[in-house]
């Protein structure tokens, strides 16, 4: 072999590797980090992974009667100015339609300063005072005017400050202890227990620090849901009897009781059991 082909065949072996920072084609370009295969976080969390979901704005996106129903086993929670958080699982809520409700505040599309939570965005609080001593807290839902009492919860956290708040406000019968099931057994009593007044209206329960919304832990079974007329609204006519108030069956932690209510929801399940054979 000649000394200049020998030469040109040294030099070829000794070349350098090509240069791998060119330009990727485009088969190889990566816009961002591979896609996870896990499971993703529904719309309706804003929590961080690691701690209990909270229930975000999505949430709160739907009509007041599902709304309601949905509220039903979520955990309501209360961080105390010292850091205690307060806990309970809800058990009772009612529905208020807005402008046709004549029991609701908006009734006939009304909006005042004190009812102006009810018209803001939903997941927003209504908290309104009553017999000139009480609080009661609503969530805003879809629909202007629409909302949801949250009228009793199954203390889970915090009870002896519960018991404490509850002591301090109580009008009469001071020297009782109250037992667990009385703490949050009304809407009024709930209220007192968490410490929630006037000064949390219109606060947004999807983004508040002191007070929100956690996904409830999955039950079981599915709990039984009683559909039964609304409590204390005996001048709202017609409305007065629809069946606008949620509760779990069998909860000691409910206000009120409805018994017939109760026959009626478990004769529309048998119906509903036999009809599917």
């Amino acid at each position: 072999m000649g000394q200049k082909k020998q030469r040109a065949l040294d030099a070829k072996r000794h070349q350098s590797p090509p240069d791998r920072t060119q330009t990727p084609s485009p088969k190889e370009l990566h816009l961002g980090p591979p896609a996870t295969l896990g499971p993703t976080r529904s719309i309706y969390f804003s929590s961080p992974e690691g701690r209990p979901a909270r229930l975000g704005s999505a949430f709160f996106d739907q009509p007041a009667v599902s709304l309601a129903r949905a509220f039903l086993g979520q955990i309501l929670v209360r961080r105390l100015d010292d850091g205690t958080e307060l806990r309970g699982r809800i058990v009772e809520t009612e529905a208020y339609l807005g402008p046709e409700d004549e029991a609701a505040h908006s009734r006939g599309g009304r909006q005042t300063p004190r009812n102006r939570g009810m018209f803001m965005k939903p997941g927003t609080l209504y908290v309104y005072l009553i017999y000139g001593m009480y609080f009661c807290m609503n969530v805003s839902s879809q629909g202007d005017g629409a909302c949801v009492l949250l009228r009793a919860l199954e203390p889970l956290g915090g009870l002896e400050a519960m018991r404490q708040l509850r002591h301090a406000l109580r009008k009469g019968a001071a020297g009782r202890a109250l037992k667990d099931r009385e703490l949050c057994n009304g809407p009024s009593k709930l209220c007192q227990a968490l410490a929630v007044d006037r000064s949390f209206d219109q606060r947004d329960l999807a983004r508040d620090e002191s007070v929100w919304l956690e996904q409830g832990p999955p039950a079981p079974s599915e709990p039984a849901v009683v559909a039964a007329a609304r409590v204390g609204i005996g001048q709202a006519g017609e409305w007065a009897q629809k069946p606008l108030r949620f509760y779990v069956r069998g909860s000691p932690w409910v206000s009120v009781v409805d018994r017939a209510a109760e026959r009626d929801t478990q004769a529309g399940a048998r119906a509903c059991s036999h009809k599917d054979f």
